[in-house]
């Protein structure tokens, strides 16, 4: 009689993953740095038009996008490193809350908990220095939401690209509305994302991962250093239908959000032709090392993203208007799916706005 494999309904489960949240959070906040030197008042005049300027942003992306309305404009909260790092970690535990693992012993779960806090608090802290902004549909005191912008980060950007900090600060505020206004406009989005991301954690690995190890270096070393290589490699076949529809749906967000902030154009923001420009650079450069930690945590597949995501966007706007854009946001079945991401074409034809 052959082996009957058991699957992840079959087993004990446990809820949420296997992390120390509040260590993760206390390494976060121990390893970030402070960031940029300012004077008082400089800090303060930031901080008060970014928080203003986010809800102006949303004004101007309802505009665009034709999304939202009748929806409260609502201004941003303006954080430094640290706090940006401590709300990424309540953000993270709210969606990976739905998670469904098989249960383990409780002091193997407990080293697992510990490393994985470690982990996490170190990849924050890298990346709590490079954030410019972030919306968090989980975050919040009532997990409904919350719009975060990184003062100290917003004002070494806009140092190191030498363009004027009112333009670059009402940019960066229109890719943060967009994202704010995708799950606030769109009533299924957020439940849908959250779904999605509680199966993809829950399905169990698929045998044989070692036998597939050897493949995903050589993957992942013809890839140059693409991590995502690796891991679309390691999963089985479930796994990866599912990480499909993340990569398609998130790539959808922030390509719809990068073509917004630049569709406002110059009457919103006067400098944006620079800005792009000059940010796109910033995102292709930075040192060896910055390059192989962006690679190894995912950042590089993440600048893909943008590109792929925008010339979609584009794409459909140009041939269906954004009307016919924002079709994609009916249900989840009218989101394209990964492989029309890189041929809008077949999009249109699938779904006919």
């Amino acid at each position: 009689m052959g082996r009957v494999r058991q699957t992840i309904e079959d087993l004990p489960v446990e809820h949420g993953l296997p992390v120390d949240w509040g260590l993760a959070a206390r390494t976060a906040a121990r390893l970030t740095s402070s960031g940029p030197p300012a004077t008082v008042a400089e800090a303060a005049e930031l901080v008060a038009r970014l928080r203003s300027d986010a809800a102006v942003a949303e004004g101007h992306v309802r505009d665009v996008t034709g999304l939202g309305a009748g929806l409260p404009l609502l201004p941003a909260d303006v954080v430094d490193r640290p706090a940006w790092a401590s709300a990424a970690v309540d953000g993270m535990r709210s969606l990976t809350d739905g998670a469904r693992l098989p249960a383990t012993p409780r002091l193997a779960r407990a080293v697992t908990a510990r490393t994985a806090g470690l982990q996490i608090g170190g990849v924050l802290a890298y990346l709590g220095g490079r954030v410019l902004g972030q919306y968090d549909p989980f975050g919040g005191a009532d997990r409904q939401g919350r719009l975060l912008l990184v003062a100290p980060n917003v004002h070494a950007a806009q140092q190191a690209l030498d363009v004027p900090s009112t333009d670059f600060g009402m940019w960066v505020c229109l890719h943060e509305a967009t994202h704010r206004l995708q799950f606030t406009a769109v009533p299924w989005l957020r439940e849908h994302f959250a779904a999605e991301v509680g199966s993809l954690l829950s399905i169990a690995q698929p045998e044989g991962l070692a036998e597939r190890l050897p493949e995903a270096l050589r993957a992942l070393r013809d890839s140059r250093g693409d991590a995502l290589a690796l891991v679309e490699l390691l999963q089985g076949p479930e796994q990866r239908l599912v990480l499909d529809r993340l990569l398609a749906l998130t790539t959808l967000l922030e390509g719809h959000a990068d073509h917004v902030m630049d569709a406002a154009g110059p009457e919103v923001v006067p400098s944006v032709v620079t800005i792009r420009r000059r940010f796109t650079a910033r995102r292709r450069g930075g040192g060896l090392i910055d390059r192989v930690l962006r690679a190894l945590l995912g950042v590089e597949a993440k600048v893909r993203q943008y590109a792929v995501g925008a010339a979609f966007t584009r794409h459909v706007v140009l041939a269906a208007g954004m009307d016919g854009f924002n079709t994609v946001w009916t249900n989840p079945d009218t989101l394209p799916l990964r492989s029309e991401l890189e041929d809008p074409a077949a999009w249109l034809r699938r779904v006919g706005p």
